[in-house]
């Protein structure tokens, strides 16, 4: 594997960490490169599920919320402006005011992040401009960073309270809008939500069909599950922080909802939505039923007929397509059992 940004800066000494004390690293990928760090003195903080799973498999100590104080810290920076504040503040104060190091490409706003360091009054070093993006250092007073921590989510609907930087954190998703609109006049038995969010599609289902006697909520974010744990009290509901992809039930569902995410980061990925179908045909009992939203370009038609022996549109507008897909083909199901996730 090549060299990464963060590698070649610290190999360069355009930044530097201490020879002692522990390393706090805010939300690396599973594809970063942090081999040039000490992995014995670095906690990860990292709270998007199929990450978390991919670091700790390698060995590395990996949270959801950092633990105790820290000599340095490592942010990498996220495409929402209010997060990668958020973590450059949390990284000022648990250092004690640093050193901490930041490392973003340009598309994620990391020019943007620097000029707004540089207004604070921060110590900064000289950005190590490498592969479209930056790496720098900073030293200063968290306290004059404490406009950055964000404030409360947004409140959709007089019920639903979002998070900076979660999915459709300003308003309800059209596609979720209209999925909920399709859904025949009763649902009934064990439902699953795959991609759940904050809560949006598993609460309005709840509230208008009083015949589901599950809802179970598969969210990879975890910031948005906390959402939706606070958002949907209905004792009905169970929360599973997992990889919607990967989750495992020991009882079979009678129903699956989901509207598939199709982009990791900021590229097209169609076997990411590939994926969610896979699951939810992996996850249904044989009479069971998925409903999914989609783009109208993604040819999600084929693939459920690989999986499914029925499958209609039944809603949508002129951007997106409303799908039902009834009876998983023999052999499908297969993954969706064992171990709950």
């Amino acid at each position: 594997m090549s060299q990464s940004r963060l590698t070649l800066a610290l190999e360069a000494g355009a930044v530097a960490l201490p020879q002692a004390g522990r390393i706090l690293v805010i939300g690396p990928t599973a594809d970063a490169d942090l081999s040039a760090l000490p992995k014995e003195r670095v906690q990860i903080v990292q709270g998007f599920a199929p990450d978390h799973a991919a670091w700790a498999a390698r060995g590395w100590q990996v949270d959801i919320a950092a633990q105790g104080d820290f000599a340095a810290a490592l942010v990498f920076v996220p495409r929402a402006k209010a997060v990668a504040r958020a973590r450059v503040e949390q990284a000022l104060r648990l250092t004690g005011g640093g050193p901490v190091i930041v490392d973003g490409a340009k598309t994620d706003g990391v020019d943007s992040l620097l000029r707004a360091a540089r207004k604070t009054g921060a110590e900064l070093s000289e950005a190590f401009a490498k592969a479209h993006g930056k790496t720098f250092a900073m030293q200063g007073d968290p306290a004059a960073f404490a406009d950055w921590v964000p404030g409360p989510g947004a409140l959709i609907d007089g019920r639903y309270r979002t998070a900076p930087g979660v999915f459709s954190a300003d308003d309800v998703d059209r596609g979720s809008a209209l999925l909920l609109a399709a859904l025949p006049p009763k649902l009934k038995g064990r439902v699953a939500d795959l991609g759940a969010g904050w809560g949006y599609l598993a609460g309005e289902a709840l509230a208008a069909h009083p015949g589901i006697k599950e809802m179970h909520l598969v969210e990879a974010d975890h910031a948005a599950l906390d959402c939706a744990r606070a958002n949907v009290s209905d004792p009905r509901a169970s929360f599973h922080w997992a990889d919607a992809t990967a989750f495992r039930s020991e009882t079979r569902f009678d129903i699956v909802l989901t509207n598939p995410p199709f982009h990791t980061a900021r590229a097209a990925d169609p076997a990411l939505g590939q994926a969610f179908l896979m699951s939810a045909a992996g996850l249904l009992a044989p009479h069971g039923v998925a409903y999914v939203v989609a783009n109208r370009h993604l040819p999600y038609e084929r693939d459920l007929d690989r999986l499914f022996t029925k499958v209609e549109e039944i809603g949508g507008d002129p951007g997106f397509k409303v799908l039902r897909a009834s009876h998983p083909r023999r052999g499908v199901r297969g993954p969706g059992a064992g171990r709950p996730g």
